[in-house]
């Protein structure tokens, strides 16, 4: 009987007990409990080349409280951070706008009054042709050369050319002519050109030009002015290939009109001759180089009837050229 009554009162007691206990529970739960206050923590104990920085989460971190004047940034990869900072939009100190008084202090007008130069002077003498020939008609020899002293506009110029044939001169004249620079590639020229043979010496007077036309051509055109209202007109253009640094081959083309007959000197109206050549020379120096080549010569109209047999000749040639 005591017994069952002990334990009547015992589970009277926890009854009562255990619905207390969970109003306790709940009433602490629905109170938020303060975390305890962490140290802070001193970056300069802190080993920060073991340091991860890529997988560190820099937006939550107070960068304000660290004392980076501790902090070895040496050791630290930057590359791996993502410090996206935005562009400035406009440098911090604008750079003006220049005006035109700027500019007229830049660039100062040049005085070329004041500016004293020692003139230069200065010359060449270029042998083309020194060759000795041998065609249908016989054997011979002929020469072309050009000469010029003075500067870069202005300058003198000396030009020869002939031909003989055994022993006798078949023709040879002589140019003096002023020469002015009126580009960076063309001369104007006119002077005089007097003719020894192949009649009597006679007298030019003679204008043209001569220069670098495009693609390299080297050309040149003169009038001559004589006596007795003669007029003729001679072209040449030639090129130079360069089939090695020193082995070239120089094409020439060489017309002359004339617009009235003298049978005395062997000129016909219009076209009076054409000569073709093609010349092979090897430079064993810029200065001399020997060559072997062909020509051919025709002669037209009347100048043709003058010449005979000699209106028309195929030669081989062999020579050298050479400048000082």
């Amino acid at each position: 009987m005591s017994r069952h009554l002990s334990r009547s009162l015992l589970a009277l007691g926890l009854a009562t007990a255990l619905p207390a206990f969970a109003q306790s529970h709940d009433a602490h739960a629905g109170h938020d409990m303060a975390a305890p206050a962490k140290a802070p923590v001193d970056h300069s104990k802190m080993d920060h080349s073991k340091v991860d920085h890529s997988k560190m989460d820099h937006s939550s971190m107070d960068h304000g409280a660290m004392d980076h004047s501790q902090m070895d940034h040496s050791t630290m990869d930057h590359s791996t951070m993502g410090h996206d900072m935005p562009a400035p939009s406009e440098p911090r100190e604008p750079i003006p706008v220049p005006t035109d008084a700027d500019r007229a202090a830049a660039f100062p007008p040049i005085d070329h009054g004041a500016m004293q130069h020692a003139p230069e002077i200065n010359s060449l003498l270029l042998i083309d042709r020194l060759e000795h020939w041998d065609g249908r008609n016989g054997n011979g020899q002929a020469w072309e050369a050009t000469g010029w002293i003075g500067g870069n506009i202005n300058r003198l110029w000396l030009r020869s050319d002939g031909e003989r044939s055994g022993s006798r001169t078949e023709s040879s004249s002589l140019e003096a002519l002023y020469g002015r620079s009126v580009s960076p590639w063309w001369d104007v020229l006119v002077g005089v050109r007097q003719d020894f043979r192949p009649a009597d010496s006679r007298t030019w007077a003679a204008i043209g030009i001569q220069g670098l036309a495009p693609y390299k051509f080297e050309s040149s055109a003169t009038l001559y002015f004589g006596s007795g209202g003669q007029v003729l007109a001679k072209a040449e253009v030639e090129y130079e290939v360069l089939l090695t640094n020193r082995l070239i081959l120089q094409p020439v083309v060489e017309a002359t009109l004339a617009a009235k007959d003298e049978p005395e000197y062997g000129i016909g109206r219009g076209l009076n001759k054409v000569e073709t050549g093609l010349r092979l020379r090897y430079e064993f120096s810029r200065r001399f180089a020997p060559y072997i080549g062909i020509s051919h010569e025709r002669s037209f109209g009347d100048a043709a009837d003058a010449a005979g047999d000699h209106a028309r000749d195929t030669r081989w040639v062999a020579g050298v050229r050479m400048w000082f």
